[in-house]
């Protein structure tokens, strides 16, 4: 009840962003205005999580060709600067506000305003080979914010770290613990760039 309130009264709010930033990338780059790609949820179900695009449309056909600029480790790519991000995409990425359709995936049920980050399925494929406590986080419903994304982890590759802190989360949650979170996160921005 709280995540359908909290984010339907955060939909209203933001609606003005959202209409502003969907016309910028109109503007700024070909393409659609959404970037709808496939993660893994609660009981290891796959969902369309939803973003404002911020990189230009070709942006997996040239991954190939930056691989060697990779500054992630694993199965994790990762570029600082990355030239397939839009010059719209790098503001709202920093702003967090390429997030906020995700708004409509706590409306639909698929994900929670707080929780661990869902990841896509390659992801998931190797992680829970190498770290046997992956799954765990699993068990609940993916969230916008978490506590490892306030705790340091914002878009930090370092996957065991996470883990550690969504575990953490699992483990103690609380709806005041919730409320924590949340207020973390709109003092402190998150900005996952995953």
């Amino acid at each position: 009840a709280f995540d359908l309130i909290v984010g339907l009264v955060a939909v209203i709010i933001t609606l003005p962003i959202m209409l502003l930033t969907a016309l910028a990338i109109k503007l700024d780059s070909p393409g659609p205005v959404l970037f709808v790609q496939t993660r893994v949820g609660r009981w290891g179900e796959t969902f369309p999580l939803l973003k404002f695009r911020s990189m230009y449309v070709d942006a997996e056909a040239r991954r190939a060709e930056l691989e060697a600029l990779n500054e992630a480790s694993g199965p994790v790519f990762k570029i600082r600067n990355d030239p397939r991000v839009t010059r719209v995409g790098r503001i709202i990425r920093k702003l967090s506000i390429d997030e906020l359709p995700q708004l409509f995936n706590v409306l639909n049920g698929t994900m929670s305003l707080v929780g661990p980050r869902p990841e896509v399925p390659y992801h998931v494929n190797n992680f829970k080979e190498e770290i046997p406590l992956y799954m765990v986080k699993h068990q609940v419903r993916p969230g916008i914010t978490g506590w490892a994304q306030v705790n340091g982890f914002r878009g930090d590759t370092s996957i065991k770290g996470r883990i550690e802190h969504d575990i953490f989360y699992i483990e103690n949650w609380s709806f005041l613990f919730d409320i924590k979170i949340l207020i973390m996160t709109l003092f402190k921005g998150v900005n996952h760039n995953e």
